[in-house]
C-alpha cells in the first residue's frame, strides 16, 4: 500500500524553483538533442493555486506542460513514476502522470506540446502557456435555459447543465 506524503514548503509558488532546476539539470543534458530549441526560455508561467494544488505550465526549450505541484500542507499519495492519474478541472478531465524531477519537486505533469514546433516563437509559446492554463481554469458557460436551477436539484447535487 503506498504511503501518503504531506508537502509543507511549497507556501509560495513553487514555478521559479522548478524553473531553476530545469535550467540547472535537464537542460544540459536535452541540448545536444535535435529538437532542442535554444532561442526557447526555460520558465514557468502564471502558477496559481487552484483547490490548494500549486497549477502552472513550463517551457522549456523542447517542450510545454501543465505542472501540478502541491500546495502547503498538502497530502499526496506516493505513486510511482510514470503512472497517470486523472484531474477534474473546469475545462474537464486532464491526464498527468507522475514525476519529480528531484525528492523535494514532486509534480504532476500534462504534454500539452512535445517537441516544440520548430516555428514556434518564443512569444507564441508564452501566449500558449498562458492561454492553456486560463481554459483549463475557465469555469464552463451554458445557456442558463439549460440549467434544473431548483434548490432541491442544488442540495441533492444533481445540479444539471
Amino acid at each position: 500500500m503506498p504511503g501518503r506524503i504531506t508537502h509543507p514548503r511549497f507556501t509560495q509558488n513553487p514555478g521559479p524553483q522548478l524553473a531553476a532546476w530545469y535550467q540547472e539539470h535537464a537542460a544540459p543534458r536535452m541540448a545536444d538533442l535535435p529538437f532542442y530549441r535554444a532561442d526557447m526560455p526555460i520558465q514557468c508561467c502564471d502558477f496559481q493555486r487552484f483547490e490548494g494544488q500549486w497549477v502552472g505550465t513550463l517551457l522549456t526549450p523542447w517542450m510545454l506542460e501543465l505542472v501540478v505541484m502541491p500546495g502547503p500542507g498538502q497530502v499526496w499519495d506516493e505513486r510511482p513514476t510514470g503512472e497517470a492519474l486523472g484531474l477534474a478541472f473546469p475545462a474537464g478531465d486532464i491526464r498527468f502522470r507522475v514525476s519529480s524531477p528531484q525528492p523535494d519537486l514532486p509534480l504532476l505533469s500534462c504534454s500539452l506540446l512535445s517537441p516544440l514546433p520548430a516555428t514556434l516563437s518564443p512569444e507564441q509559446a508564452q501566449t500558449i502557456a498562458r492561454d492553456a492554463l486560463r481554459l483549463l481554469l475557465a469555469l464552463p458557460v451554458t445557456e442558463p435555459a439549460a440549467l434544473d436551477t431548483s434548490r432541491r436539484a442544488l442540495l441533492t447535487g444533481q445540479l444539471r447543465g
